[in-house]
């Protein structure tokens, strides 16, 4: 049985094995390990690539022993030896075919297990006050999800809506496998349940978007401050008053694209320019991925769905308890999702992107 391989796949593999040397190589150097933030960032991106390396290596061990073994009945020159390459030769072949298939499965998703820190940005949609409480829901399912991986969770900004929840919610999400896992996020999240305004027990359907973006490192995407206009203001309150006296609100405009980032979080006008500049970096990227992304659509499938805010990816059924997925079709217990116990369907979705991609590949 002959397990046949591209020679871009082979190429690529092989520039991975070479970057996780790189990776482990500067992970060692005593300058960059007294940088914790590099040394977070650099694990990350070796631990990504990790499995797929080490089951690369252990593929080419098992093709060289496939390749004693045929060496060794080629030249039947021991008739025991031959018998015996013979009878192992099947379960090698089987071996190394699977560790090909695996190391094939861990490829597609290996840039995105690389991106440990994204920005999650919930705005309340269509529904009035109860659209609000269910942005605020949602922004605490995927707290707690954080919680239950371990991962760290930072606020850069929100607007409390007048019933409770957020008419926007934006925080920061950093670990490893970050952006593999929460990536399937973006889009529009409908509820179906009675609101707790509603006094006459009517259902109502309300929405809230979710926008998931990888934060970029500065080193992935310049600015030029020229093509940016800064003003720094008071920061408003919910009816638009003044509720600082001293201006520390920063309002970024890049004027080429015209994405426009306020931030007022925290009262120092200093830390809310740097945790501006960092979304209006996010979001610029975001764009320029997305711009990429259209480009190749014909050739390759990306994600499962668009992503855009406009699409419907998920409806919340509280009557029935089910989380009904569009993408894949599939029904999930709506108590354990808004628990923040969302593995067992973020693993159906990789799993069905994975096949998607892989046959494009």
């Amino acid at each position: 049985m002959t397990i046949d391989i591209s020679d871009n796949l082979l190429r690529k593999l092989d520039e991975l094995d070479a970057r996780y040397e790189e990776l482990s190589s500067e992970l060692l150097d005593p300058e960059v390990l007294q940088d914790h933030r590099k040394v977070r960032t650099l694990s990350i991106k070796r631990a990504a690539i990790e499995p797929l390396v080490t089951e690369y290596r252990a593929f080419r061990e098992t093709q060289n022993q496939i390749e004693e073994l045929r060496t060794v009945i080629r030249d039947d020159s021991d008739p025991e030896l031959v018998a015996l390459a013979r009878e192992e030769l099947p379960a090698l072949e089987t071996q190394a075919r699977r560790l090909i298939e695996a190391v094939q499965k861990r490829l597609v998703h290996a840039d995105d297990q690389s991106v440990g820190s994204i920005i999650l940005e919930i705005r309340a949609g269509v529904g009035g006050d109860e659209a609000g409480i269910w942005a605020g829901d949602l922004t605490e399912m995927y707290r707690r999800f954080a919680t239950e991986k371990k991962w760290s969770v930072e606020d850069i900004h929100s607007s409390p809506a007048e019933m409770g929840g957020f008419k926007q919610a934006i925080f920061i999400i950093r670990g490893e496998g970050v952006w593999a896992q929460l990536g399937y996020e973006g889009g529009t999240h409908q509820v179906k349940r009675i609101p707790a305004t509603e006094s006459q027990g009517r259902i109502h359907t309300s929405t809230a978007t979710v926008a998931v973006l990888p934060e970029p490192e500065e080193i992935e995407i310049t600015i030029d401050q020229n093509d940016v206009k800064e003003m720094i203001t008071t920061a408003q309150g919910p009816g638009g008053q003044n509720v600082n006296k001293v201006a520390t609100a920063v309002h970024l405009i890049h004027q080429p694209t015209g994405i426009e980032v306020r931030m007022q979080n925290t009262k120092s006008q200093s830390q809310n320019r740097v945790l501006a500049w960092q979304l209006l970096r996010a979001r610029l990227f975001e764009k320029q991925k997305a711009q990429a992304e259209a480009e190749r659509a014909e050739s390759r499938s990306s994600m499962i769905g668009s992503g855009s805010r406009a699409e419907k990816i998920r409806t919340y059924r509280y009557k029935d308890n089910l989380v009904v997925d569009h993408r894949i079709s599939a029904n999930f217990n709506l108590g354990e999702i808004m628990a923040g116990r969302m593995q067992p369907m973020i693993d159906e979705l990789i799993e069905h992107d994975t096949a998607q991609r892989l046959a494009a590949f």
